[in-house]
């Protein structure tokens, strides 16, 4: 006989305290992108500079980059309804893995441009560009500082600081164009730079896409070993006769779920259950945890059920 012993189903936001804080960084940090667009891309057009044209494109898809991180932060901490039993946080995880889908999208477009550059280069107005790509700088600046200090797993943050990263990285290299054109004569700088910038941006992205997307396919949290957390939980409590089922995934930022079954010996098994709480919640940081108490053998036959097995 097993008698499946649940708590009780707070999804609780670790996060959730600091929505509105996170929120107003956002909020700030688009309108501050948006702003630098414009000047950017008037820059860019006025000067004749890939570099700085190739920023603006960046700022746009960044700007629209932190619309949806902010959206996606207020989102995440709406409560769950009878649609969404677990909430909507999961919605940050999605909004880190489209950004970092449009980085790909705009390093094909600066490397295009930058080539079609080399090929037919064109005159470079570097003052103006030396100007814009300076103030660029200090506004990304400005903003990154803003946005610091995100949690290490907080993908919706991680990805928006990306964005800015990489518009930070756009107007350096702008900034050293400007002055290889307009002191050396090297019109070539400008597309070559911006062709570096973009390698840069490419490394990024690809890490913020495998971190998003190992917690969409609900994979462990990258920080964590099952076969430790298994047993550790075979010491929580001295009527544990065996762990199994064991799953560990990652809901969201830095909410940790699991669920599990536990062969007890002896009474009910509400002691084990409590000792399984609490270490999870002390040890690996998991708040939300569902144990399902075997009293003999394990009664589900389910391929990953049997042995040891685990996600």
């Amino acid at each position: 006989m097993s008698h499946p012993h649940d708590h009780a189903h707070h999804h609780h936001d670790p996060a959730g305290g600091h929505a509105g804080a996170r929120g107003r960084k956002l909020l700030f940090a688009f309108l501050l992108t948006l702003l630098m667009l414009v000047a950017e891309a008037i820059g860019g057009l006025w000067s004749g500079s890939l570099a700085l044209l190739a920023d603006a494109g960046h700022m746009m898809v960044d700007a629209l980059a932190l619309a949806l991180a902010f959206i996606g932060a207020r989102l995440a901490v709406r409560p769950a309804d009878a649609r969404r039993s677990y909430g909507y946080g999961r919605l940050e995880v999605l909004a880190g893995f489209v950004n970092a889908l449009t980085q790909f999208v705009l390093v094909g477009f600066i490397a295009y441009e930058a080539v079609t550059r080399l090929l037919h280069p064109g005159e470079i107005l570097s003052g103006v560009m030396l100007v814009v790509a300076v103030i660029g700088l200090l506004v990304n600046l400005l903003v990154l500082r803003v946005l610091h200090g995100h949690a290490h797993d907080d993908v919706n943050m991680a990805s928006a600081s990306l964005h800015v990263l990489g518009d930070l990285l756009g107007s350096l290299g702008a900034v050293l164009a400007a002055l290889a054109v307009r002191w050396l004569g090297w019109n070539w700088a400008d597309p070559v730079l911006s062709l570096l910038v973009s390698l840069l941006i490419l490394g990024n992205a690809w890490r913020l896409l495998r971190t998003s997307a190992h917690i969409l396919l609900e994979g462990v949290p990258e920080d964590l070993d099952v076969a430790e957390v298994e047993r550790a939980l075979h010491q929580a409590d001295a009527s544990i006769r065996d762990i199994h089922h064991l799953h560990v995934w990652q809901l969201a930022s830095g909410s940790r779920m699991a669920t599990l079954h536990a062969q007890v010996s002896g009474g009910d098994g509400a002691d084990a259950v409590a000792a399984i709480h609490g270490l999870l919640r002390r040890q690996f940081g998991i708040v939300h945890v569902t144990v399902q108490v075997d009293a003999g053998p394990c009664t589900d036959h389910a391929r990953d059920c049997l042995g040891q097995g685990h996600l």
